[in-house]
C-alpha cells in the first residue's frame, strides 16, 4: 500500500463513522461484475480503492493465474481433471466430501475418504451418465495447505495478500481458510454468506462455475415467512408468495460464469450460490482484513444476541449464563469475543512490531509469504483501534474474564491510539 492509497482509505472509513452498522457502507447493485484483463495495468491500489473498501464483486481473467503449477499439472491438455496425476501426488490424502443431494438444515452432510476413493467415485459418475447411486458428491473444504505442501500448487494474488484470518492461524499453527474444491458438473454450493462476513476469492483451476450474487441486505427480502433464508435461490418454491412474502422487493442476483483460470472476489456480506457447470478443481481463500474487520466485530455481535435470544429464559436460574453464551456462540460460529480480541492482539503486535519497533518491510509477513509495507501497517493500526475501542466498550466483552489476558485490553488499545495519533501528525 503506498501512501495516498492509505490516506485515501483512513478519509473513506471516517465518513463512515456512527452512518453505518459496524462502520462498513452497505454495497451498491452494481449492473454487472467488472471484469479485469491485463495484470500489468491493474495494480493493488486499483483494486483497493476500486473493489476492496466500496465492497464490490470482480472478476480477474486467467492471465492473472496464468503461472500456477496447478493450472499446468493438475489439468489434462484437454482441460478435464488430471486424476493420474492427483493419485500420485494425493492420492491417500484423507478429504471431506459433501452430499449435494442431501440437505442438512441449510448446508449438505459431509463423510472422509481417501482422496483415491473420491477419484473413484468420480471417474464412475462420469461413466454412469452423471448420475450414481451414491448421490451428488462434492469435495469441499480440503485443507489442502494445512495438511501438506501447498509449494508450487499457486501463487497468492498481491490483491488479497493482505489476509488476517490466515495469518491469524498460520501464527497458532492449528488451522487455516484455504481450500481446495473438487467436483463432477452438477455438484453445487447452497445460498451462504461467507463465514465471519469474510471476503473471499476462488479460482477455477479447471472447469466452470455459475455464480449467483445478492448485496448486503437483499437477502432479507427473500426469507420466508418463518424467518429463514432460502437454501436454493434457484428453486420455484421462490415464487410463491405465500411461502416467500417478501420476494418482489429482491432485485434479480447478480450472475457470473467463472470459466478455467479466472479468479472471482467475493465481497464481505454478499450472499451467493454456486453451481459446477463443468467437473471443476477450484482454489479457495477466505480472508479478513482492516476493510471488513468491522464487518466481522457487527457480525459476531449479532451472533452473541442470537445465542443470547435462544437461551433468555435461562438467564436468572443458570449460573454464568453469560459465559455460557458465550461457549455457545463459540461452538455454532467457532470464534466467540474471548477469541476475537486475541485475534486482533496477534495482527496488532506484528504491526506494532513493524511500526514501533523499525523492523525492516520484508521481515514481517501477512499470511503466506507476502511483504508488508508501513503505510499497509499503519493502515491496519488504525483499523484495529477503531475496532477495539468498540469491544473494549461493548458490554458483554466487559464479563469477559481477561485477568490472565497476557496484555489487558485497555492496555493495547492505549498504544494502538498511540500509533494512530503519531501517524496522523506525520
Amino acid at each position: 500500500m503506498d501512501r495516498e492509497t492509505r490516506v485515501f482509505a483512513e478519509s473513506y472509513f471516517r465518513g463512515l463513522r456512527g452512518r453505518t452498522p459496524g462502520g462498513v457502507a452497505p454495497a451498491p447493485a452494481p449492473a454487472r461484475v467488472d471484469f479485469i484483463a491485463e495484470p500489468a495495468s491493474f495494480s493493488y491500489a486499483d483494486f483497493f480503492r476500486g473493489y476492496l473498501l466500496p465492497n464490490l464483486p470482480c472478476v480477474f481473467s486467467s492471465a492473472f493465474t496464468a503461472g500456477w503449477g496447478s493450472r499446468r499439472r493438475w489439468v489434462t491438455a484437454g482441460g478435464q481433471p488430471d486424476f493420474d496425476h492427483l493419485l500420485r501426488i494425493y492420492g491417500d490424502v484423507v478429504v471431506p466430501v459433501a452430499n449435494c443431494g442431501v440437505r442438512e438444515y441449510n448446508s449438505n452432510p459431509k463423510e472422509h475418504m481417501p482422496l483415491r476413493d473420491y477419484i473413484s467415485y468420480w471417474k464412475e459418475y462420469i461413466q454412469g451418465g452423471r448420475s450414481s447411486p451414491r448421490g451428488c458428491l462434492y469435495l469441499k473444504d480440503w485443507h489442502l495447505c494445512r495438511d501438506s505442501s501447498a509449494e508450487g500448487v499457486f501463487t497468492l494474488p498481491v490483491y488479497f495478500s493482505s489476509d488476517w484470518l490466515n495469518e491469524y492461524w498460520d501464527a497458532l499453527g492449528v488451522d487455516d481458510y484455504r481450500f481446495i474444491y473438487m467436483g463432477p458438473a452438477g455438484t453445487w454450493s447452497p445460498f451462504h454468506a461467507d463465514i465471519f462476513r469474510s471476503f473471499s476469492w476462488s479460482v477455477n483451476i479447471c472447469g466452470r462455475k455459475k455464480w449467483f450474487f445478492f448485496p448486503p441486505g437483499q437477502e432479507e427480502a427473500l426469507r420466508d415467512c418463518y424467518g429463514g433464508l432460502p437454501y436454493d435461490v434457484t428453486s420455484p418454491t421462490l415464487l410463491d408468495s405465500r411461502l416467500y412474502p417478501m420476494r418482489e422487493h429482491c432485485s434479480p442476483p447478480l450472475e457470473v460464469t467463472q470459466e478455467a483460470g479466472e479468479m472471482v472476489f467475493v465481497p464481505s456480506g454478499w450472499h451467493h450460490q454456486v453451481h459446477n457447470l463443468e467437473d471443476t478443481i477450484s482454489i479457495n481463500h477466505n480472508w479478513v482484513n482492516g476493510c471488513n474487520l468491522a464487518n466481522m466485530w457487527h457480525f459476531l455481535q449479532q451472533e452473541l444476541c442470537a445465542v443470547q435470544q435462544e437461551v433468555i429464559e435461562w438467564r436468572d436460574t443458570m449460573p454464568d449464563w453469560h459465559h455460557h453464551c458465550q461457549v455457545i456462540m463459540r461452538s455454532c460460529s467457532g470464534i466467540n469475543f474471548e477469541e476475537f480480541y486475541h485475534f486482533l492482539k496477534v495482527i496488532a503486535e506484528r504491526r506494532l512490531h513493524l511500526l514501533v519497533k523499525g523492523t525492516g518491510p520484508g521481515e514481517v509477513e501477512d499470511g503466506k509469504g507476502a511483504e508488508l509495507g508501513p503505510q499497509q501497517a499503519t493502515f491496519d493500526v488504525g483499523r484495529i483501534a477503531e475496532v477495539l475501542a468498540s469491544v473494549v466498550a461493548h458490554p458483554d466483552f466487559q464479563r469477559v474474564d481477561t485477568s490472565m489476558f497476557s496484555l489487558q485490553p485497555e492496555e493495547l488499545l492505549k498504544q494502538l491510539e498511540e500509533v494512530v495519533a503519531t501517524a496522523a501528525s506525520l
